[in-house]
Formats: C-alpha cells, sequence, structure tokens
C-alpha cells in the first residue's frame, strides 16, 4: 500500500466515523425530544353535554400538541362518579354541579375548583302537574316535593322556602332519582318536583309541567370544572387551554343555539324541541373561580351542614385553585 492511498484510507474511516455518530447523536436527539413532548397527560372524566361536543371537535388535542400533552376522555353518568375517579386518581379533569365537589371534599379528595359557569338560575326550578291547586310556594306547607337527596336542587329547595316564609321541614321531601321522580311525579304520587335541564325541559314539554319557580333570586346554580392540586399545581398552562377551550364552546352556542340544539339533542338522545328550550334558557360563559364564587359554595356547603348532609363544617379556600392560595 502507498503512503498516499493509506492517508486517503484513513481520512474514509475518520469521515465515517464522524458521520455515523453525527446521525446517531441526531436520532437520539430526535428521540428524545419526543420523548419529552409526550410525557404529559391531560385525562378528563365527562358526563354526556358540552365536553362532548369539545371532545367530538377535537380543538382541545389540537392546542395541546404542542405542549407535548396527551388528552383521554372517560364518560361517567354522573358527577360524584367523576370525583371518585379524581379521588383515586383516574382522572385529572371534570365537569360537575354545585353539590357533589362539596360532598367530595367532605370526603377529603383533594380537588380545587378550576373554573365556574357564568349563573344559570333558570336551569333548575320547582314544577307542579297542570291544573295543580299549588299556585305559590307557601302553598307547598305539608305537600310532598320529590327531588335527588344531596344535589344542588335541595339546597335551591332550602333557599326557596327560607325566602317565602317557609321552613325546610315544612315540607316532605321524598328522595328519588330524576328517573324515579319523574315517574313519581307523572303518577301523581308525588305533588311537586324540583329538578334540573334537560329533565326540566323535557317535563315541560313531554308532561305538560307547569313551573311554579325557578332558581332567579335564590341560587345562581354554576356549572363548575374541577381538577386535582397535584395536577393543578404542575400543569397551569395545560388548564388554561382547556378552560379556554371549554369557554370556547360556550361562546358558539350563544351565537348557534339553533344548531347547538340539534348537536346537543344527539348527545344526549332528546328530542331537539327538549334540548331547544334547554338551549335557550341558558346563560353561556366559562371563566376562573374567583373568591365570591368560593363565597357561593361556602354557602351551599353551610346549608348541607346545617341540613345534616355533610358531618362537618367546610372550608372552601381548602378548595381554592391554586391561584388563589
Amino acid at each position: 500500500m502507498t503512503l498516499r492511498s493509506d492517508i486517503s484510507r484513513r481520512r474514509f474511516l475518520t469521515t465515517t466515523a464522524v458521520v455515523a455518530s453525527t446521525a446517531a447523536g441526531t436520532l437520539w436527539a430526535s428521540t428524545s425530544a419526543q420523548a419529552q413532548k409526550a410525557t404529559r397527560t391531560l385525562r378528563i372524566g365527562h358526563q354526556k353535554g358540552w365536553l362532548s361536543i369539545l371532545k367530538g371537535r377535537g380543538t382541545l388535542e389540537k392546542r395541546l400538541a404542542p405542549l407535548g400533552v396527551n388528552v383521554t376522555w372517560t364518560e361517567v353518568n354522573a358527577g360524584p362518579v367523576q370525583l371518585e375517579a379524581l379521588n383515586v386518581g383516574a382522572i385529572d379533569f371534570g365537569d360537575v354541579g354545585e353539590a357533589p365537589p362539596i360532598f367530595a371534599q367532605a370526603a377529603g379528595a383533594p380537588l380545587v375548583y378550576a373554573a365556574a359557569t357564568v349563573p344559570r338560575p333558570r336551569l333548575e326550578a320547582l314544577i307542579v302537574p297542570k291544573g295543580s291547586p299549588i299556585q305559590t310556594v307557601a302553598d307547598l306547607k305539608g305537600k310532598r316535593i320529590a327531588y335527588n337527596k344531596g344535589s344542588n336542587v335541595q339546597y335551591f329547595l332550602a333557599k326557596l322556602l327560607e325566602k317565602n316564609g317557609l321552613k325546610y321541614t315544612d315540607v316532605q321531601s321524598v328522595f328519588l332519582p330524576p328517573p324515579d321522580a319523574r315517574a313519581a311525579f307523572e303518577k301523581g304520587a308525588v305533588d311537586a318536583w324540583i329538578i334540573w335541564d334537560p329533565f326540566l325541559a323535557a317535563a315541560q314539554k313531554t308532561l305538560n309541567a307547569q313551573i311554579l319557580a325557578d332558581a332567579t333570586g335564590v341560587a345562581n346554580n354554576r356549572g363548575y370544572y374541577f381538577t386535582s392540586r397535584e395536577f393543578a399545581t404542575h400543569n397551569a398552562d395545560v388548564l388554561r387551554i382547556a378552560i379556554e377551550e371549554v369557554n370556547g364552546i360556550d361562546t358558539w352556542v350563544s351565537k348557534n343555539k339553533a344548531a347547538a340544539a340539534v348537536e346537543l339533542a344527539q348527545v344526549l338522545g332528546l328530542d331537539k324541541s327538549i334540548t331547544e328550550v334547554y338551549v335557550n334558557r341558558a346563560a353561556y360563559g366559562t371563566a376562573a373561580v374567583t373568591q365570591d364564587i368560593l363565597s357561593e359554595q361556602q354557602d351551599i356547603a353551610n346549608t348541607f351542614f346545617e341540613l345534616k348532609l355533610i358531618p362537618k363544617k367546610l372550608n372552601l379556600r381548602h378548595a381554592a385553585p391554586v391561584s388563589l392560595n
């Protein structure tokens, strides 16, 4: 071998080694970057409703993808089920009414409020059959009222009676979940039913039920979005985007009520005439939880303690968003 050929051979081997090393480094860096991008997951538990529509559109996934956040969805049939899933670490985010998070906090769940809707008092009401002799709230004294125990409407009932000079014990409470309460209402086994949408709209459209009083001026009936303190502490950016997307659905519905009623009817399996009533009387908008909103929840918690629905007094500051602590 000549000196020139030996030098050329060494240059070739050196160049090959550098190229191989560079390629391996690039591959490792790419794989490492992908691994880093896939380190977080937002696990959402949801009831059939507006979150179902957000899921179907996929906009949340698109916004979170650049942050390396995956999104998973689990559908459940009730708020308490969602909060139990949060308590055992199975989900990170969900939607619920006013009452379930209070019971969850009383049971020691590590929840914090992530956001709240605007007040929606017209979405819950006390109804009576068409032609009922009950014409005013005062007429409810001694009457049988069906409702779901431990729900937001129990708070509404307590405050409605108080506002009209009655005590909670002046009526006969008949504790029934919505399907059973509807059956009892339809058969005349109860005198009144206090219920929320879309069950309320369905009773109006299919049973000719009459609204005696809705929650206007009595209870705000907000919806809430919740998370765990651990998730909120480490994923403020993810929660901010999730709430923006939820509010985006609210904004769309407020401007496209006819289309929203059709889409919601498909999600809920209800006739469009029912969801039209629901959509048209709702109020829309979702934003961060404030001290004033926490005070509303504190009033509900205090009422539930007085009714002996929870075993101890609660301090809602313990469930405040991380940003308020």
